[in-house]
């Protein structure tokens, strides 16, 4: 990845990685696809494989960030969350490694 400030914000950083949705717009409207798959695969691959394991323990863990991973398991299905936690994942080590901070699940709930 880098040097994170090299990025202006999270969503930089989750583009360069390919976890973003593609984008179609025109005369303001804007449709979203697939993710874009631009940028490291290995580094995707691995967001993604962890966001998947996660998700196989979602019933045992409580709080805000379960609940919301639960509820968009159940609204999207299984792939399309753990991509989405991926990208939230990506977010949050972009943010760590930019401020040269330490995690506290209780700052990033949902």
């Amino acid at each position: 990845m880098g040097d994170p400030k090299a990025f202006q914000n999270d969503r930089h950083c989750a583009a360069f990685l390919g976890l973003v949705p593609r984008q179609h717009s025109s005369e303001g409207e804007s449709q979203l696809g697939r993710i874009s798959r631009r940028g490291d695969v290995y580094i995707r691959r691995i967001l993604i494989q962890g966001a998947h394991t996660i998700l196989k323990r979602i019933d045992q863990r409580a709080g805000p960030r379960a609940e919301w991973l639960r509820a968009l398991v159940a609204r999207r299905g299984k792939k399309v969350a753990a991509v989405a936690l991926a990208n939230k994942n990506a977010r949050i080590a972009w943010r760590l490694l930019s401020q040269n901070s330490f995690y506290d699940e209780a700052l990033t709930a949902a």
